[in-house]
């Protein structure tokens, strides 16, 4: 049976409560940011309780509130309201540049929407409802469509029992760090404004966009046309499911992989990572030889020298290959070796590292595309963090229910990696694979041994 049919009941656009200086200039992008321009923007989400009716809980003042603290949080992230721009000399041959225009923008767009379902019906199911994906704006938008849609929209949608609130974000700029820095701020402003305009923040971002020295901003991309650099991506037919791993588990697999491999080294989100990428591998039956790699995300904040601020607020993420070899190698070996192979991976990403692939990419100027840039069918994509404060974000409503994630840059073999619901270093992943490949995974004894019901 087909679910109900999402009911869109408004649509409204916020822009900053007050404007500031800096939204008046051009907003440059850095190279972690450009480089996200053919991929899809980030689609996360959090489900709430609604409130009992004898709370006198409104949703058109909940609404209003969320509105106006929106429209307070966009102060500090002014460019999260503005649109993309291309400047483009009158020479058809010569590159352009593509930055935000915090100005020439109606603002971030909220969109009100209700369907006609429970929160059972969308956390009961072993796998995550298809219909998940429709509480999210800008479905399998590039973040280039940025020049012509809004770079932040919010939908809230209400259920029977729930209220989702879903954010999809341009990734040109921001990543995951930075995404979930703005929904904190958001709903600390959300807990305290109280009708203060001028609250102040905790974790203030700090807006500079940072460029290697002597090549900012940058004002000159090799391509005549976004033609030459955007693909758009269709993934084939995906299961996806959550899978819940308990601080207890998680701790017997660093404690497994770290005497596996002679060592004390090994994180707990390595071991945990180097079990899903066997097990994906085996579950895949590639032939021995077949090459395979495991992706982690890796935050270059603190790796450069002098650091950039945590709150630095832009794209300083790299998809470090932190393992490579064959499925016949990775799955003869144990555990610990492959987690030994991605804890290397991990420590090599030092600032010498990361200033190479910037010089690459200078050089270069490519732009990232999902299917080429991640071998969907051999390989696992990591990404997301369990580190995130994404269970502090309550809109007034209390601690979420549970996480999900719209469309936005699924392929088979990618990995989120959310904090487990009671915390206390637990992990809870959400995996995408092909419904034949996925049943081999439910059926491998050494995954479900690790996985927590």
């Amino acid at each position: 049976m087909n679910p109900p049919a999402l009911a869109h009941l408004s649509d409204c656009y916020i822009k900053p409560q007050h404007t500031i200086e800096e939204a008046s200039r051009p907003y440059y992008l850095s190279a972690w940011d450009l480089v996200m321009l053919s991929m899809h923007y980030i689609q996360k989400g959090l489900l709430f309780t609604k409130p009992p009716p004898e709370e006198d809980f409104k949703v058109v003042d909940f609404l209003e509130k969320l509105k106006h603290s929106l429209s307070l949080t966009l102060v500090h992230f002014y460019p999260l309201a503005g649109r993309l721009a291309t400047s483009k000399a009158d020479d058809p041959d010569s590159s352009y540049v593509v930055y935000v225009d915090c100005n020439n923008s109606p603002g971030a767009r909220f969109i009100h929407a209700a369907i006609d379902m429970t929160m059972a019906d969308i956390l009961t199911p072993t796998y995550v409802p298809l219909v998940v994906q429709s509480f999210f704006d800008h479905d399998r938008s590039l973040n280039h469509d940025g020049h012509v849609k809004s770079l932040l929209s919010v939908q809230v949608t209400e259920l029977i029992d729930g209220i989702f609130v879903g954010c999809s974000m341009n990734h040109c700029l921001g990543d995951g760090a930075s995404f979930w820095h703005f929904l904190n701020t958001w709903s600390e402003i959300f807990q305290a404004q109280g009708g203060n305009n001028n609250f102040s923040v905790s974790r203030r971002p700090v807006m500079e966009s940072w460029f290697p020295e002597g090549y900012g901003p940058i004002l000159s991309l090799p391509y005549t046309h976004p033609d030459q650099f955007l693909a758009r991506y269709e993934a084939p037919p995906l299961k996806e499911r959550m899978f819940h791993f308990s601080s207890e588990s998680i701790a017997k697999l660093k404690a497994k992989a770290n005497a596996e491999s002679n060592t004390d080294k090994i994180s707990s989100f390595q071991s945990l990572s180097a079990l899903v990428w066997r097990c994906i591998t085996r579950a895949r039956h590639l032939p021995h030889d077949q090459t395979t790699n495991c992706r982690m995300a890796a935050n270059n904040r603190s790796r450069l020298n002098p650091p950039l601020s945590p709150e630095y607020f832009g794209n300083c993420v790299q998809g470090v290959r932190a393992g490579f070899t064959t499925a016949g190698e990775l799955l003869d070996h144990n555990l610990g070796w492959a987690a030994w192979m991605l804890h290397q991976g991990v420590a090599d990403q030092d600032e010498k590292r990361v200033r190479e692939w910037l010089d690459w990419w200078l050089k270069a100027h490519f732009i990232y595309q999902l299917g080429p840039m991640f071998d969907p069918d051999h390989s696992v994509m990591i990404g997301s963090s369990p580190r995130f404060n994404k269970y502090g974000i309550e809109f007034g409503l209390g601690k979420a229910v549970a996480l999900r994630s719209g469309y936005a840059n699924k392929f088979s073999g990618k990995v989120s990696a959310y904090p487990g619901h009671e915390g206390g270093g637990s992990v809870d992943l959400e995996i995408c694979l092909p419904p034949e490949i996925m049943a081999a995974l439910e059926s491998d004894k050494e995954f479900m041994d690790a996985v927590s019901l």
